[in-house]
């Protein structure tokens, strides 16, 4: 085989590999899809159906069931409302930890990362007993504040690693010049970093909105966010299939929409300080 033919079958092959690794990843989503516009015996139908009438029986049922506007509020408002205080929170711990580097700065970062590698069970009956005793169980505001702390370590690191490929002579000329602190993070560091907070801001409210764990146990009718409604569809009797895959493909619609949208952002904080 000449060196052509050999990059013309690597070539193809790594086309046939990128699109079976596509369509397994995708098969889940593309099955739970299917599987909401069944009617529950379809659903569980041996072998499966592929081909069926299909119906929207189980979203009449969801919205009758349930108020999927009130879940659905409370996901958004708890998201962005965590997001919006992760960032207040983080850019200036960020900052400082970048421009003002302290003897134990990396350990601080390693210890703020390392509070990730903890299972969130671990913390859960502390959290759970603060949250009763000042009477923020079952509120938006219990949510918004776990879900805050635990995207902090995330937040912080990605605008860290941001912030320390910014030249500080940048800073230091506008302190030169008369600025204040805060006219240098208006007029300095917010115009070179907006990307960097874009891109962080994007990727903690998808945490956030997938966010299951802290929202089951936390929550219930007042501030369930989505997670808690598809939790519902699982019963003493069984799992009611078709039902759960309605609720979970309204709950998981709006952010993959969302995600589609800004996936340019959202890989640009992921890869923020991979590459020097």
């Amino acid at each position: 085989m000449t060196q052509l033919q050999i990059n013309l079958a690597m070539k193809v092959l790594r086309t046939i590999l990128s699109w079976a690794v596509a369509l397994f990843l995708f098969f889940p989503l593309g099955w739970l899809v299917l599987t909401a516009f069944k009617t529950e015996l379809q659903a569980i139908a041996v072998p499966p159906l592929l081909i069926f009438t299909p119906t929207l029986e189980n979203f009449t049922i969801v919205q009758e069931r349930s108020d999927y506007m009130l879940y659905a509020q409370n996901a958004l408002i708890t998201s962005i409302a965590s997001t919006i205080l992760g960032l207040m929170l983080a850019f200036p711990a960020a900052y400082s930890m970048a421009f003002f580097k302290g003897k134990h700065t990396k350990d601080i970062l390693m210890w703020m990362l390392s509070t990730k590698m903890m299972p969130a069970v671990g913390a859960l009956v502390p959290i759970y007993v603060i949250a009763q005793t000042v009477g923020l169980l079952d509120t938006r505001t219990a949510l918004t504040i776990v879900f805050t702390l635990s995207n902090l370590p995330i937040m912080v690191w990605m605008l860290y690693s941001n912030f320390k490929d910014i030249p500080g002579e940048i800073l230091e000329a506008s302190r030169m010049d008369g600025a204040t602190l805060w006219q240098e993070f208006r007029m300095v560091l917010l115009p070179l970093t907006m990307g960097s907070l874009a891109s962080t801001g994007l990727l903690c409210l998808v945490f956030s909105w997938n966010e299951a764990f802290w929202a089951l146990n936390l929550s219930a009718a007042k501030s369930g966010t989505l997670a808690t409604l598809i939790a519902s569809y699982s019963s003493p009797e069984g799992l009611f299939w078709a039902k759960l895959s309605a609720a979970s493909f309204m709950a998981i619609a709006p952010i993959v929409v969302f995600g589609w949208f800004s996936q340019k952002q959202l890989v640009q904080g992921l890869t923020f300080g991979a590459v020097k």
